[in-house]
C-alpha cells in the first residue's frame, strides 16, 4: 500500500477526563506529602504558584521543541502556539520525524519538569516546586495518551501541521480503523497543510484571557 498521512485529532473530552484523574492523583500525592499541614503549605505558595504557572506551561512546550531538535528535527520547522480557547498550548514540528524522536519529545516535559522536579522538590522540601511539578503532570494527559498509542506502532513517521489539535502518521499501514482512546480518526491525505509557518502564534482570545487572568491575580493579591 502507498504511504499516506493518517490524520488524528485529540478528543478533548477524553483528554480532560484523564487530566482530571491526573489532577486528583496529584492532589492525593500533595496531601500525602504534607498531611495535616497541606492547607497551610498550599496557602503559603499559592500566590507565587499562580504567577509562575503560565511561564511553567511555556517551559513545557520549550522542552518538547528541545527534544525535537536533539533527535534530528530542524528548528526552523518548529512553531509555537497559544490557543487557550481550544484548551491547548502547543509546539508543532512541521516535518516528518521518526518514532524515536516523537516518543522522546512527548516524554521530556513529563519526565523533566514533572517526575524529576517532583523528586527534587521532595528531597529539598520545596512545596512550590512540588506543586508546579504535580500541576505539570496533571497537564500531560495528551502527551501520555499519544505516547501510549504511538509506542505500539511500527514503521511510521510522525508530523504536525497547521491544526494545533491534530497530527499525521505517515505510513503504508491502514490506520483508518485503528482504535485509539483519546484520539479521533479524521481521514487520510497524500500531504499535509503546512502553510502557516509563523514562529509564534497567540490567538486574540488567548491574549485577552491571559491579561484578564493576571489582572485578577494582582487584584486578589494587593486588595
Amino acid at each position: 500500500m502507498k504511504k499516506k498521512y493518517y490524520l488524528f485529532k485529540m478528543n478533548m473530552k477524553t483528554l480532560n477526563i484523564f487530566s482530571i484523574f491526573l489532577m486528583l492523583l496529584s492532589l492525593a500525592i500533595f496531601l500525602l506529602i504534607y498531611r495535616e499541614e497541606s492547607f497551610s503549605v498550599f496557602k503559603s505558595v499559592y500566590e507565587p504558584f499562580i504567577l509562575i504557572y503560565i511561564p511553567y506551561l511555556v517551559l513545557h512546550e520549550l522542552l518538547h521543541s528541545l527534544a525535537y531538535v536533539i533527535y534530528g528535527a530542524k528548528f526552523k520547522n518548529i512553531t509555537y502556539g497559544v490557543h487557550i480557547e481550544k484548551g491547548v498550548l502547543c509546539c508543532l514540528c512541521k516535518e516528518n520525524i521518526n518514532k524515536r524522536n516523537i516518543l522522546h519529545s512527548l516524554l521530556y516535559p513529563f519526565a523533566i519538569i514533572g517526575v524529576i522536579s517532583l523528586v527534587v522538590g521532595i528531597i529539598i522540601n520545596n512545596p512550590l516546586l512540588i506543586l508546579l511539578s504535580l500541576a505539570n503532570i496533571s497537564g500531560c494527559s495528551g502527551d501520555l495518551i499519544m505516547f501510549y498509542h504511538l509506542s505500539k506502532l511500527n514503521n511510521f513517521e510522525y508530523s504536525e501541521y497547521d491544526d494545533p489539535t491534530s497530527f499525521g502518521i505517515y505510513t503504508n499501514q491502514d490506520l483508518s480503523k485503528k482504535k485509539m482512546i483519546g484520539l479521533d480518526y479524521v481521514g487520510r491525505k497524500d500531504k499535509l497543510d503546512r502553510n502557516d509557518f509563523r514562529k509564534v502564534t497567540i490567538s486574540r482570545s488567548s491574549i485577552i484571557i491571559i491579561i484578564s487572568f493576571y489582572i485578577l491575580i494582582l487584584i486578589s493579591i494587593y486588595l
